[in-house]
């Protein structure tokens, strides 16, 4: 893995993250409410997401001509070199007027997450990392928390339609147990972002796909946390459980959520 080819990137990905955020912020005020569509039960799709990932497709493409693009929306190929994007991570907050939202950029090289960033446009942030260089928030490091007891903790659960209801319920129920304390925001890479910068202490989901939390995850590493194997087996492609969480509390966090 080069690391000159991993720092080029790295300031690309930010650059391109602060103008996909810039785009997204100006077509979230002018938006039309009710102006989206379902790809699925509770799968949400605006025209913003196409527009915005058409840009980032189109500066990879000018910067790296050589590596491959896959998003959400608009599918691509997947290489040893490989950027995988989500253009809006978040958009049912999107549609509905809710300002919590990003845009979700990781570089991955040679199947390790090498680069990572994700903006948030409607309050100004920038979460970015490297392998090997740490995580930030707007150029300022990021570290885990060190919350001592779950009944202290905070815990954010991620929904998909990907598994059984009844499977998040099983999990919410164990966690409540715990003590600890539960969120949901709607943003699964805004939700891992939050725990490299310690506003929470865990996020954990049965399914996600890769474009939610890749970035995410290198961040919550690059900050001092763990994360489950979420590339083992083909996490790349079709996705896989997620869990990200502090270390003091990885034991307990694992056994409620049952992801490890």
């Amino acid at each position: 893995m080069s690391q000159r080819g991993v720092e080029t990137r790295y300031l690309a990905a930010c650059a391109m993250a602060r103008e996909a955020g810039d785009l997204m912020r100006r077509l979230y005020e002018s938006r039309e409410m009710g102006s989206y569509k379902l790809k699925g039960h509770q799968d949400y799709l605006t025209e913003a997401d196409g527009e915005v990932e058409k840009l980032i497709v189109k500066r990879i493409a000018e910067a790296f001509p050589d590596d491959t693009v896959y998003g959400e929306e608009g599918g691509g190929k997947f290489s040893p070199q490989v950027w995988v994007i989500d253009p809006i991570d978040g958009t049912a907050n999107f549609a509905r007027g809710i300002p919590h939202f990003c845009v979700s950029i990781a570089y991955v090289q040679e199947g390790r997450i090498a680069a990572g960033t994700m903006c948030n446009p409607m309050t100004g942030e920038l979460f970015a990392a490297r392998i090997g260089g740490g995580a930030t928030l707007n150029g300022k490091p990021m570290k885990v928390s060190r919350t001592p007891d779950m009944r202290s903790a905070t815990l954010e659960l991620g929904w998909s339609t990907r598994r059984p209801m009844e499977d998040y319920v099983a999990m919410l129920t164990r966690v409540v147990k715990t003590g600890a304390g539960i969120r949901r925001s709607g943003s699964g890479a805004l939700g891992l972002a939050y725990v490299a910068d310690g506003r929470t202490d865990g996020y954990a989901e049965l399914h996600i796909n890769s474009w939610d939390c890749l970035a995410g995850i290198l961040m919550v590493n690059e900050a001092g946390g763990w994360t489950n194997d979420f590339l083992a087996g083909d996490g790349l492609t079709q996705g896989n459980p997620i869990l990200g969480c502090t270390p003091a509390l990885r034991e307990a966090i694992v056994a409620a959520t049952g992801v490890g």
